[in-house]
C-alpha cells in the first residue's frame, strides 16, 4: 500500500466501481467542512493499480464536549474487484491496519458491492463480502450516509432503444413535455444560485434537509470546472421551473441533485430533463446512468415508492448493495457516537428546516 500521485482521478477512473465520491474534487469539497484526505493504493506484482481508496478522516467532539474522536470514511469505496477474494481480504486487512495506526474510533466503508438486481428479492443469504467483513469484526452500519440501493439505467444502443425500454406512460409524459413547449438548456456558473433556490424550494416542499447554499455552490462549481458535472434547466416560456446537476466520472453519470418549483408541474418538465440528461451522459461517453437512490423494497407504503416508479418508468433497474459497514476500534466511543449523533442531527434538521423556510419565502 502506498500514497498515490497527483494523477489520482486518472488512475482510479479505470477501476471497477469508479465513483465521483472518490475523486480529488470530492475530497476538496469535504476539506471545507473539516475532513482530511489520504489516498491509498494497492498494486500487483507488475505495478498495475488493482485497488484504491480515498480515506477521509475527521476529528470531532460530540456536542463540543467529551473526548476527542477521530473517525474515518471511504465514500463509495474502496474501489477494487470485489469478486477477487484474496485481493479483497488484503485490502480490508490493510484498511484495518491503517485505522489502527490513525487511532480511529471507527472506519466506515460503503463500496458498491452488488447483492442482486431486479424488484424481487431473490435471496436473503449474506454476500461473501458481508461474510468476510463479519468474520473480521465489521458490522453493518446503523448510519447509511449514501443510499444503500440505487436504480441503474443502461445507455447502450440507440435513442430509439432507450424509448423502447421506457414504460408507456413515461414515453407519453416525455412527448407531453415536448408538446407543451418545455425547453431544456445547459446551466452556466451564473445559474448556480438559481439552481440552489429551486433546490431549497424542493427540500421545503418534500420535507428533506439540505446544506447551506455555499456548500452546494462549491460542489457544483468545482465539478463543473473540472468537466465532471453539468447543470440542466427546464424552462416554460422563458421561466425556469425545474433543474438538475448531473455528475460524470469514468463510464458512469449520476443524477444526484434534482430540483423544481411548484409552477407548471403538469407540463411534465422532469421527464424531458431526464431525457436530455440521458443524451448528455451518452455524449460524455457514459454507458450507465445512476439515478441515485431506491427503496429497500418497492412497496407502495415506502416513502420512496413514487421516486422508484418514476425511475423504473425511465427503464432503470433496481440494484441492491451491501450498504455501509463499520469497523469499530473503540467500542465504547463507537456506541457513544451513534447514540449522540441522531440527537444532534435532529436538532440540526430543525434549525435547517426553519432556515429553508426563510430562503424560499
Amino acid at each position: 500500500m502506498m500514497t498515490c500521485r497527483n494523477s489520482w482521478n486518472q488512475d482510479i477512473a479505470q477501476l471497477p466501481g469508479a465513483n465521483f465520491l472518490q475523486t480529488s474534487e470530492w475530497a476538496a469539497v469535504k476539506a471545507q467542512v473539516g475532513w482530511e484526505k489520504e489516498e491509498l493504493t494497492w498494486k500487483d506484482e507488475d505495478g498495475k493499480l488493482i485497488a484504491a481508496a480515498m480515506l477521509l478522516t475527521r476529528s470531532t467532539r460530540l456536542l463540543k464536549v467529551g473526548p476527542q474522536m477521530s473517525i474515518g470514511y471511504i465514500p463509495r469505496g474502496p474501489l477494487t474487484d470485489w469478486t477477487n477474494q484474496p485481493l479483497v481480504a488484503r485490502v480490508i486487512a490493510d484498511l484495518e491496519q491503517t485505522a489502527r495506526a490513525r487511532e480511529l474510533v471507527f472506519l466506515k466503508i460503503d463500496p458498491e458491492v452488488l447483492i442482486r438486481t431486479g424488484s424481487e428479492r431473490t435471496t436473503d443469504n449474506p454476500h461473501e463480502v458481508q461474510e468476510l467483513l463479519m468474520a473480521r469484526g465489521w458490522r453493518c452500519s446503523p448510519e447509511q450516509i449514501q443510499f444503500k440501493n440505487t436504480m441503474l439505467l443502461h445507455l447502450d444502443g440507440e435513442e430509439s432503444d432507450w424509448l423502447t425500454r421506457m414504460k408507456q406512460k413515461t414515453r407519453y409524459n416525455l412527448r407531453l413535455a415536448q408538446k407543451n413547449g418545455i425547453v431544456v438548456r445547459k446551466a452556466t456558473m451564473k445559474d448556480l444560485p438559481l439552481l440552489y433556490r429551486m433546490f431549497a424550494e424542493t427540500a421545503r416542499r418534500d420535507n428533506f434537509i439540505i446544506r447551506s447554499e455555499a456548500y452546494y455552490l462549491d460542489v457544483w462549481s468545482r465539478f463543473m470546472q473540472a468537466g465532471m458535472a453539468e447543470g440542466l434547466i427546464a424552462e416554460f416560456a422563458g421561466q425556469p421551473i425545474a433543474g438538475m446537476v448531473l455528475m460524470f466520472f469514468g463510464s458512469r453519470a449520476w443524477f444526484v441533485y434534482g430540483m423544481s418549483t411548484s409552477q407548471h408541474r403538469e407540463k411534465m418538465p422532469n421527464y424531458l430533463l431526464q431525457w436530455e440528461a440521458m443524451r448528455l451522459a451518452h455524449e460524455k461517453g457514459c454507458t450507465t446512468y445512476d439515478l441515485w437512490g431506491a427503496p429497500d423494497t418497492p412497496d407502495p407504503s415506502d416513502p420512496m415508492f413514487g421516486v422508484y416508479r418514476f425511475k423504473e418508468g425511465l427503464g432503470a433497474e433496481l440494484v441492491y448493495t451491501i450498504g455501509a459497514w463499520d469497523f469499530p476500534l473503540k467500542p465504547a466511543l463507537y456506541r457513544l457516537y451513534h447514540h449522540v449523533i441522531p440527537r444532534v442531527l435532529s436538532i440540526t434538521r430543525y434549525v435547517r428546516r426553519k432556515k429553508l423556510t426563510q430562503e424560499v419565502i
